[in-house]
């Protein structure tokens, strides 16, 4: 007797059933599964999910109303660490444009770590493992959808920002046109950091497996992390602290070059290693582990 079995659903170990992705099916069912074919996959899902286009969208409208506010305040002391102000945090004009990053990089941050610990929790990664055989196919595809994605919309994000901030701009430090050196390199930063958020949500989605402990491991990175390593005697907590990914980001995005920042050049290598890193260590851990 001869079983057939309907191609286009597989039914996970939890029971469910799951949908192939067409693109995939097709590329199982006559050809040999391909990375482009993979990727098709992932970006059909991310254009078919609304909240997935929404929450890289916000973190652009963010960074771009935050940053007029901000840029607005001028002087007042109340941006972000109190920049402008005694005491403040501010090192030149670009610092409080993109101070909008620090909220929309937990966006972007928490989206990477949903766009991979959602499958496992509905066992639709299972799915896309059986179909496609190798995992770490699944894995670039999905750097590559969702990496590419926020790098091209926080481009467009910074580019935002740095016009629309410097024509509310009411601060003391002095304001750069787009030609001035450094600053078209600090505006495109903004788009890579993002991009390097959205992988390293990715990495640890794959290495968690959960949605809680993906989204609690990213803001302890991004945000608690500067705090705690700032409590470490002097030295070591200057050292540790530049090469934190959002110290990293910060050096990139600046055109001031504090001292408490690595320079721009050593900021993108240190944000690099750590995106590399990352995701490395989540490829070889879907080698080695079941799904």
């Amino acid at each position: 007797m001869t079983t057939t079995v309907d191609p286009k659903t597989i039914d996970t170990p939890a029971g469910m059933t799951a949908t192939i992705p067409d693109t995939v099916k097709r590329e199982r069912l006559g050809h040999r599964v391909t990375q482009w074919a993979v990727t098709k996959a992932e970006w059909i899902k991310l254009r078919s999910v609304r909240s997935n286009l929404i929450g890289v969208a916000a973190a652009a409208v963010v960074l771009v109303l935050l940053g007029m506010l901000f840029a607005a305040l001028g002087d007042s002391g109340q941006g972000p660490g109190g920049a402008g102000g005694p005491g403040g945090t501010a090192t030149d004009s670009l610092s409080l444009i993109f101070g909008g990053m620090t909220l929309s990089q937990l966006i972007i941050g928490v989206l990477g770590a949903l766009f991979v610990a959602s499958e496992y929790t509905s066992g639709l990664i299972r799915t896309m493992f059986g179909a496609v055989g190798r995992r770490t196919l699944v894995l670039r595809a999905k750097a590559i959808v969702f990496g590419g994605a926020t790098w091209l919309v926080m481009t467009i994000g910074g580019f935002a920002a740095f016009f629309a901030g410097n024509a509310v701009y009411s601060g003391s430090f002095a304001t750069y046109s787009i030609g001035e050196p450094g600053v078209l390199r600090a505006v495109l930063a903004v788009g890579f950091y993002g991009g390097c958020v959205a992988l390293i949500g990715i990495a640890l989605g794959f290495l968690l497996r959960s949605t809680a402990s993906a989204i609690g491991v990213l803001v302890g990175m991004l945000m608690l992390a500067p705090v705690l390593v700032g409590l470490l005697p002097g030295p070591l907590s200057d050292t540790l602290t530049k090469i934190l990914p959002s110290k990293a980001g910060d050096a990139m995005m600046s055109v001031a070059s504090p001292d408490n920042l690595l320079s721009p050049g050593l900021g993108f290598l240190v944000l690099v290693i750590w995106v590399v890193g990352l995701l490395g260590t989540a490829a070889v851990t879907l080698r080695r582990r079941d799904a």
